[in-house]
């Protein structure tokens, strides 16, 4: 039996598939995107976030540091070079202003809290989707956990960058009713600056993942100054389009709601000199991929 690490369960989402769904996000991510909405989900080992806004600086936290973090009365935000994440802070904050993000669960204990809301799965067509982070980080827990929502007859689908082992994205295949793959851009130089990994494997597992019949939708986060080019978005329809099996295509507008997240955990804060998409351009951009015989929404 595999154990996964899990950052958040969120329940009664509607933009993750079909109907209504809970989606259980998974640690890790070999990606660095600077637009992330979920800068958290990077590092594949547990991690202590602190909410300044939450702190009430109470000094509880200082008092049961084994790193005596008293001596420095002046510190409070966690020092990421000294910290055990042994996770005593995080006991007795209480605000909780730091918290666990990322806790080993098992299968059996994340079904159960999935199939708590089985009636609204049935009553909408929902159902259960794994995100992320990126779920090809955990293959042998994504798939175990597909296969037991599968024969608990729950629809599944799977959110991902496609960066990883096509052999494992292929088992997960097995299991899953729907892809929500994301294509972010064709050039590939552009991916690299700005994704930090080529776009090669990730196209070429999604065409594997068509030719074997599977189910896709295309996401395409639209993020100024990057692929928000009429020119890119057509040439990214265009070859979605080609792959024959590709029905649908979702443009996704930048928000900035991952800055405050990532100083959470201590990474420098997602880009905060990007203004989202207008809605007027989103429109535009849609009618261009139209063009490309694919259906196209707006948003998840």
């Amino acid at each position: 039996m595999h154990t996964g690490l899990i950052f958040n369960i969120q329940k009664y989402s509607l933009h993750d598939g079909p109907g209504i769904r809970t989606t259980v996000f998974l640690k890790g991510c070999p990606l660095r995107c600077g637009w992330c909405h979920n800068p958290e989900s990077r590092s594949p080992e547990p991690e202590i976030s602190w909410s300044q806004t939450r702190c009430i600086r109470c000094g509880q936290c200082r008092d049961v540091c084994p790193r005596a973090l008293d001596d420095r009365p002046e510190t409070i935000a966690i020092d990421r070079q000294q910290c055990l994440r042994c996770g005593q802070c995080v006991g007795v904050c209480p605000t909780g202003a730091r918290e666990w993000v990322g806790r080993p669960r098992t299968v059996p204990d994340v079904l159960a809290e999935i199939l708590e809301d089985r009636i609204f799965y049935d009553e909408s067509s929902g159902g259960v989707t794994l995100s992320g982070g990126e779920p090809l980080v955990q293959p042998g827990f994504a798939a175990e956990l597909l296969a037991a929502c599968r024969a608990e007859g729950l629809h599944t689908a799977v959110d991902t960058c496609g960066y990883g082992r096509r052999e494992d994205l292929l088992a997960l295949a097995t299991w899953t009713d729907l892809f929500l793959y994301d294509v972010k851009i064709l050039d590939d130089d552009r991916h690299r600056q700005y994704t930090g990994v080529s776009n090669g494997v990730i196209l070429e597992n999604l065409r594997a993942l068509c030719e074997r019949g599977a189910k896709v939708w295309i996401r395409v986060p639209v993020i100024p100054g990057f692929n928000d080019d009429p020119g890119d978005v057509e040439a990214t329809a265009a070859w979605v389009a080609s792959l024959g099996s590709v029905q649908r295509i979702h443009l996704i507008p930048y928000h900035a709601l991952g800055t405050n997240k990532a100083e959470r955990v201590g990474l420098a804060p997602a880009a905060t000199d990007i203004a989202p998409p207008s809605d007027e351009r989103m429109r535009a951009l849609a009618e261009r991929a139209r063009g490309y015989g694919l259906a196209v929404k707006i948003g998840g």
